[in-house]
């Protein structure tokens, strides 16, 4: 039996399909369904059971043997939350929780960490980097960055951990089932609507003179690859690790809204505005992961870049009357 937190959220949701897509049912999903359309993320997956985040702690003790994985991708993802105890409650208790669990259990544990805990960048993106060393920008990744402070120092005293302990700093990831997050959602979509209701898109301006307008780059990755990547490392077991999930190569916002705008057949028109003064000091003018220890554990290379995600999203998603998963 498969755990999967968050399993109404994205990246979850996601998941879920990448198990069935490889023929595992076995799966139960925990998340809340709320009062939005959350729940369409989920409405044409199969998996055995559904259980309310509050229930999860006696569900796993009353299934223990039958619990292989727990897949934790619950979270409170906004980057703009400003409730230090309600996220702190969230992404930090939670997911401790859960790995104290599988610790006692001895289950396979896997937990989604964030790139938001390398703060600037300016220490670089290197899944090697002791995450004592790194300063998140915002509350959001300094919650992230304090559990994966404690699994490194589990690891350096040499205390019980689970069998299986694997964090993943995910980057910009994009792609079908992410339309519940409002804010949070990508640029991606939130560019495929403003094109089919304006014409056109609104990107920020740079404040920085390196940077030209539209040239901040980021590391886009695609949901199918992550998704896929997560599946291969279910499959070593016995690891122990922080690992980045991106692309592996900045690209620019321009050259993500091009591609929107020629999937959609509609003509490249941008209007660039101010970066809010208050997100100015936390705005991240690049990105790019180091996705060498990804791949010397003989995981895939990236085989969905910029070109191909948006195309696969847009045309086979975006475009249709059904764009879930």
């Amino acid at each position: 039996m498969i755990i999967v937190t968050g399993a109404t959220g994205f990246i979850g949701s996601a998941f879920v399909w990448n198990l069935n897509h490889i023929g595992i049912e076995n799966i139960v999903c925990v998340d809340d369904y709320g009062t939005g359309e959350k729940w369409r993320n989920l409405s044409k997956r199969r998996f055995f059971d559904f259980v309310k985040i509050e229930d999860i702690q006696p569900f796993l003790e009353k299934n223990s043997k039958e619990i292989e994985w727990i897949i934790h991708m619950g979270a409170n993802s906004s980057t703009t939350e400003t409730d230090g105890d309600a996220i702190f409650k969230s992404n930090y208790e939670y997911t401790k929780n859960l790995f104290e669990w599988c610790t006692k259990n001895n289950k396979h544990f896997m937990y989604a960490s964030s790139a938001a805990t390398y703060g600037d960048g300016r220490l670089g993106y290197d899944d090697n980097t002791a995450s004592s060393e790194l300063k998140p920008l915002n509350l959001y990744g300094y919650s992230k960055v304090l559990f994966d402070r404690h699994f490194e120092m589990k690891r350096q005293l040499e205390q019980k951990l689970p069998p299986t302990c694997i964090g993943i700093k995910f980057f910009n990831v994009f792609g079908p089932n992410e339309y519940h997050k409002g804010d949070m959602s990508s640029v991606v979509f939130k560019s495929f609507h403003q094109i089919q209701k304006n014409g056109g898109i609104k990107l920020f301006k740079s404040h920085r003179q390196e940077f030209r307008d539209g040239e901040q780059m980021r590391d886009f990755v695609y949901v199918k690859e992550v998704t896929h990547w997560m599946q291969q490392l279910m499959d070593k077991k016995n690891i122990h690790g922080i690992f980045n999930m991106g692309y592996g190569k900045a690209r620019t916002w321009l050259d993500l809204s091009t591609q929107v705008f020629k999937n959609m057949n509609k003509p490249v028109k941008i209007d660039y505005i101010d970066i809010p003064e208050n997100l100015r000091d936390k705005y991240q003018y690049f990105t790019e992961a180091k996705i060498s220890k990804l791949v010397e554990l003989g995981l895939d290379a990236p085989s969905w870049n910029l070109e191909k995600g948006i195309q696969d999203y847009v045309q086979n998603y975006l475009l249709k009357e059904d764009p879930y998963l």
